[in-house]
């Protein structure tokens, strides 16, 4: 398949035929694709063209040919197919991510309008034909909907069916929607026999099995024993940049990254050509200024820890080619698109969550895959670095030094040794057969259950769809049998815990159940301790001062531990206590042991624990699980700190990305996993915290998508442009007055958080600004000079967050005034902050919502 013309390319869109003449036969739509590829200048390749045949003709397909060789373009056959019969179709994938560049992908060829996204996170055009989401998403709506429209779904990194955590997102799909055709696509199926057999019996449609092995550029594979800086230096003056460099640890990336740029790797015009690219981007968090001195040497990192907006930079500058060497870990192996001439892993071994073992040969082969696209390279080239230790011995022996006798030179402790012949076997093995990995858990159940619900058919029994969906699994008839206990057990606690009413009917025999009609709407329970964290708040006090932050505490407990940060909070403690104990003069090993016994911050931890020592005695079911008590979330509220303020506090630079899943899921678990029986207003004060806090930290996502559907006002920020982002959160921020007043609160209370510091910046940047009228830096530095003059300070306490300090009235349809005191060291108290929130008609729910008007008397 040849690259098609730069620029010029036609759109998909203009070849869809007219709705009008009624629904137009499979061969007429391949004509039409066809002709569009054609004038597009691909060429296809045989198993491109065997694919669309296939997928014309109404089969399942399972794709499996190397990376590079054109699944998109297969994948966009079916989206046409999908379009032009007036259907809807989906594209599904591991990450967010990858998610997010087909998205724009789709939006280019397709139209804005015409394609929609859904990652859990953000649900950007909802009811276009096209829908870009992760896999879970569509799993838990095949779940949720009794018949969901889902004609057509393309699922993209199908090997992550064998993924023991994740695996059961991309089997649901495939065992519950009986009339839908898939595109199952990926380089490293292995033997896919099993799951051709098992689509031929839970759907209507037969399977086609499309496989090759010929690459459109093919690789060259070199082992070196040379120091990593010598091959990187070689393979960029042999013209084999751009080079991605494969670490397994973030560290790793970080510090070859920045030893990387004393190598002079990027001409002068090059480094100048990247900091036009670069424009006005704005590199706001503590990580950024790091990032941005590396990208003008022409080196990168592109990890978990970076930011969403920090590594869409990253890949758009990729895609230019004016970085030479990117320094990652296995992330680029999930399927994004970067143009890539030489891939060089510096080992071969990784840390898989339990011990540290050599690569899969799937694992190897999704890496080694990125090397060489079409259209950018003729060959690519695979690189694999020999261990540490043996090139320090080459390196001795050249030098004439003999190892002593009897002697070895060690490798790192915990880490796996390789050899070329290791290598070697990498490149040479097929890759190992995908393995079902179907389990239930408390949120698939309450899905389930739901469904049934919704269908209200006297003659099924509420447990049908989930006694069906185990029984169409792909799992063997012993762990069948045990899913369906554990399934029954996991229905008992749901019932036990109020969650969902029980009963029996007299002339069926038949059990009902229904969900508990309290429970909020988006009530979800996809957290394994889910059910603890609803029946241990009924053991907690409301009327108590701390009950919010009690809540904030379970709610942490339940989610994993994010290592890397707990690790740094871990280490400030110790630190903080080793100068205490230096300076009391504790003896040495008394101050050793102490020093032991400190951990991360636990608040409620002889809580947490006894109350899970009695769910688990209740639930057997819980088996390993356990609590994790932790302070992440509830440090930063109690301390109202921005995201910069936490990651610098503890130098977390390298894991921004990290945090900001946590926060997220925090967020989300706090909306969705708490019910609203038990919501104060001061969880709700939470939840409008966390949402201004994550809003303002990242939103490139719905920032690019209203370039792409508005690219008229991409330089542009007026009242026209506001309206393209009409309230797509409409729902979420006036369901319930409390939601919308917390945020109100957080959003004023973050402005005098950062008056408080004299951060006129961050103030600048947290209000709704017009423009013939804006709060810039200056602005706010002159408005607060008289109130410094007199009270020389502005408190920001817990006095100054008290309910009594905020007023918020309503002045028309979806408009308030609002006023927020500040509170002075006199208590005179008789500044404050006015403004406005305008979301009437042509106004948005997105970025700040505060408008302000004045800072005085």
């Amino acid at each position: 398949m040849s690259e098609p013309a730069p620029v010029e390319r036609p759109t998909l869109a203009e070849r869809l035929p007219d709705p009008a003449a009624g629904r137009p036969a499979p061969d007429e739509i391949l004509d039409l694709f066809l002709g569009w590829a054609a004038d597009a200048g691909f060429e296809l390749y045989p198993a491109q063209e065997e694919a669309l045949l296939e997928i014309m003709a109404g089969r399942h397909v399972i794709l499996n040919t190397p990376t590079g060789s054109g699944k998109s373009l297969v994948a966009l056959g079916l989206h046409f197919k999908a379009l032009a019969e007036g259907r809807v179709s989906y594209y599904t994938s591991p990450i967010k991510a990858l998610a997010s560049e087909k998205f724009f992908d789709l939006c280019d060829l397709f139209g804005a309008e015409r394609v929609s996204m859904q990652t859990g996170d953000a649900s950007i055009n909802p009811g276009a034909p096209i829908v870009c989401c992760t896999a879970e998403v569509l799993s838990n709506r095949v779940l949720r909907e009794p018949e969901p429209d889902v004609p057509y779904v393309v699922m993209d990194e199908f090997h992550y069916y064998s993924d023991p955590e994740r695996g059961v997102a991309w089997q649901v799909p495939l065992v519950s929607l009986p009339h839908t055709r898939f595109l199952l696509m990926s380089a490293t199926l292995g033997d896919v026999s099993a799951i051709e057999r098992a689509l031929g019996q839970s759907t209507a449609y037969e399977t086609s099995v499309v496989r090759t092995a010929t690459r459109p550029v093919p690789l060259e594979f070199v082992y070196r024993d040379t120091p990593i800086h010598q091959s990187i230096s070689v393979l960029a003056e042999s013209g084999k940049a751009p080079i991605y460099v494969v670490s397994f640890t973030q560290r790793e990336c970080a510090e070859l990254a920045q030893s990387l740029t004393s190598m002079k790797l990027a001409t002068r015009e090059e480094r100048q050509a990247i900091r036009r690219e670069i424009g006005g981007f704005r590199f706001d968090t503590p990580y950024g200024k790091d990032l941005r001195r590396l990208l003008g040497f022409g080196v990168s990192v592109h990890h978990a820890g970076l930011l969403p907006k920090y590594r869409l930079l990253v890949e758009q500058l990729a895609q230019t080619g004016l970085l030479k060497v990117i320094c990652g870990t296995d992330t680029l192996g999930v399927g994004v698109n970067i143009p890539i001439r030489t891939v060089l892993f510096s080992k071969l071994a990784k840390y898989d969550g339990r011990k540290v073992g050599i690569l899969s040969v799937r694992d190897f082969h999704q890496i080694a895959g990125r090397a060489g696209r079409k259209g950018h390279d003729d060959e690519g080239f695979v690189v694999c670095q020999a261990p540490e230790e043996a090139i320090e011995k080459k390196k001795r022996a050249a030098a004439g030094k003999k190892p002593k006798a009897g002697k070895k030179t060690p490798g790192k402790k915990g880490e796996v040794s390789w050899t070329e012949a290791t290598f070697d076997g990498l490149v040479s093995r097929p890759p190992e057969t995908l393995q079902s990995r179907f389990r239930i858990d408390h949120g698939m159940v309450l899905n389930l259950l739901q469904r049934d619900a919704e269908l209200d058919d006297p003659g099924r029994e509420n447990f049908a769809a989930l006694r069906e969906l185990i029984a169409a699994s792909h799992e063997t008839p012993g762990r069948k049998t045990r899913l369906t206990g554990q399934a029954a057990r996991l229905v008992r606690s749901l019932h036990r815990a109020g969650i969902v009413e029980m009963r029996r009917d007299k002339h069926t025999s038949y059990y009902w159940v229904s969900v508990n009609q309290e429970l909020q709407r988006e009530f979800s329970m996809h957290q394994p301790l889910s059910l603890y964290l609803v029946e241990t708040l009924e053991l907690l006090e409301p009327e108590s001062e701390t009950f919010a932050l009690d809540v904030l505490s379970l709610v942490e407990s339940i989610l994993e531990n994010p290592k890397a940060i707990l690790f740094k909070q871990k280490d400030k403690r110790r630190n903080e206590l080793f100068a205490q104990l230096k300076a009391d003069r504790v003896p040495y090993e008394e101050r050793m042991n102490r020093l032991e016994e400190v951990t991360w911050p636990k608040p409620n931890a002889e809580f947490s624990y006894q109350s899970f020592d009695r769910f688990r005695a209740a639930h057997p079911w819980v088996m390993g699980e356990t609590v994790r008590p932790k302070s992440i979330g509830r440090e930063i509220f109690e301390n109202y700190w921005s995201f910069g303020d936490f990651v610098k506090s503890y130098g977390l630079k390298r894991s921004e990305g990290v945090l900001l899943r946590y926060l997220s899921q925090l967020y989300k678990t706090l909306v969705q996993g708490v019910p609203e029986t038990a919501k104060t207003e001061e969880i709700y004060d939470l939840e409008g915290f966390y949402r201004t806090l994550l809003e303002r930290t990242d939103t490139s996502l719905l920032d690019e998508w209203e370039s792409l559907l508005h690219p008229e006002l991409r330089s542009r920020r007026d009242d026209e442009r506001d309206a393209a982002r009409k309230s797509l959160r409409d729902w979420e921020l006036f369901h319930d007055p409390r939601v919308f007043t917390a945020r109100v609160r957080a959003e004023l209370h973050q402005l005098v958080r950062a008056l408080a510091a004299g951060d006129w910046e961050a103030a600048a940047a947290g209000v709704r600004q017009d423009s013939d009228d804006p709060w810039i830096e200056e602005r706010f530095e002159e408005a607060m000079a008289p109130f410094l003059a007199e009270y020389e300070r502005l408190l920001f306490t817990g006095e100054a967050r008290l309910a009594d300090k905020t007023t918020i009235d309503s002045t028309g349809r979806r408009r308030w005034q609002v006023t927020q005191v500040l509170v002075d060291p006199e208590g005179d108290n008789l500044w404050h902050l006015a403004g406005e929130v305008d979301l009437s008609e042509g106004q948005v729910a997105e970025g700040p919502l505060v408008r302000l008007r004045s800072i005085g008397t």
